[in-house]
């Protein structure tokens, strides 16, 4: 087993990182209490949820399952209603453990509510996909999506523990697991040159879930954004830089609509798009953009976002929750394994480096 601490002003909590976890009570009894509430989907349920309770029962603590549908375009304060309601109905405390099975839809949304419930419940991430393993279930961001921008309402809410069982990724469809492999080389890109060489060696084994190499992969990820999280908890300065090819990336799931592309599909074209832009500002080549191209590619995803016109692609920036003082923010790279953070006031300078993307 892999274990990676996070350290934040409100507490430390482990990731654990290896096989055959869920079904282990063991390693989730020390973090329950007397009662505790799983928030699925409707997908993973017919997987997991059995495997899940059976563990809460060998644990000896008492239980009660939420199943929301599933999907990015779930992820709205009516799903965050249903979760409410049953913890209502079932008359949950502020005591009760709000477990999260699922990917990072389930992940965000089940955060939310625990921060929000009684005013703040503690809760355990079990995510079910590479990317919520890497990325979404650790750091505390929580959220719902709002028809006008993606996790635009939202708390930061730490977990108690976070359980990456990599055995639960062989059930992932293809195109999930892709998806995911587009946050593992975010990393890469943002502050680890040697890793993404690593990736870039290792992808063909990686697209073939490798465990051995995952668990390396994963660990890696993790410890990266835990050493992030612990110098910047809220995003107020390096947090803002695990955003890469998130601006771009919410527009096009805002113009093609919540779920048509998957999050890491999105992240994936937005980051190409980045690197365009860091090519207008002259710290990346033509070549270092196409072999960020490349490695998407060799990974199953995207490399270019589709196409539709520069206003709309303004239009979703200017909404963007990371817009400051009116600035629009972006994550670009000085470097591949080097990202900065950068505000544009330059609408032409934007859709210049925009302009293979936009309708001819």
């Amino acid at each position: 087993m892999k274990t990676v601490v996070v350290a934040t002003s409100s507490h430390s909590y482990p990731i654990r990182i290896a096989r055959r976890m869920i079904q282990d009570s063991d390693i989730i009894r020390p973090h329950l209490g007397k009662k505790a509430a799983i928030v699925t989907n409707t997908t993973v349920a017919k997987l997991y949820l059995r495997t899940v309770e059976n563990m809460l029962e060998q644990a000896g603590v008492e239980f009660f399952s939420i199943i929301l549908p599933d999907g990015e375009q779930y992820k709205n304060h009516q799903s965050l209603n249903q979760i409410y309601d049953e913890l209502l109905e079932h008359h949950a405390e502020r005591s009760t453990t709000l477990i999260a099975l699922g990917g990072g839809v389930v992940g965000d949304i089940s955060g939310f509510a625990a921060a929000t419930y009684q005013r703040g419940m503690p809760f355990i991430q079990i995510p079910t996909t590479l990317l919520s393993q890497v990325d979404s279930s650790v750091g505390g961001k929580t959220a719902i999506n709002h028809p006008l921008g993606k996790n635009m309402i939202g708390a930061f809410y730490q977990p108690q523990l976070v359980i990456a069982d990599l055995d639960v990724l062989d059930t992932l469809p293809p195109r999930e697991f892709s998806a995911g492999m587009a946050e593992v080389i975010k990393y890469a890109l943002l502050g680890d040159e040697q890793f993404l060489v690593w990736l870039e060696a290792h992808m063909p084994a990686l697209m073939q879930r490798d465990k051995e190499l995952l668990a390396q992969a994963v660990a890696h990820c993790c410890q990266m954004k835990a050493d992030i999280v612990a110098e910047d908890e809220t995003e107020q300065g390096r947090r803002a830089l695990l955003n890469l090819g998130h601006t771009f990336g919410h527009a096009i799931e805002a113009e093609m609509g919540y779920g048509v592309w998957l999050h890491g599909e999105a992240v994936a074209a937005g980051t190409v798009a980045a690197c365009c832009l860091s090519e207008r500002l002259g710290s990346l080549k033509a070549e270092d953009t196409e072999r960020v191209a490349a490695l998407f590619r060799l990974a199953g995803l995207p490399d270019r976002p589709p196409v539709f016109a520069f206003e709309r692609w303004l239009s979703h920036i200017r909404h963007d929750k990371k817009v400051q003082n009116g600035r629009m923010r972006f994550i670009t790279l000085e470097r591949l394994g080097q990202a900065v953070i950068t505000n544009i006031d330059d609408e032409a300078l934007l859709e210049s480096s925009l302009k293979e993307f936009l309708p001819a």
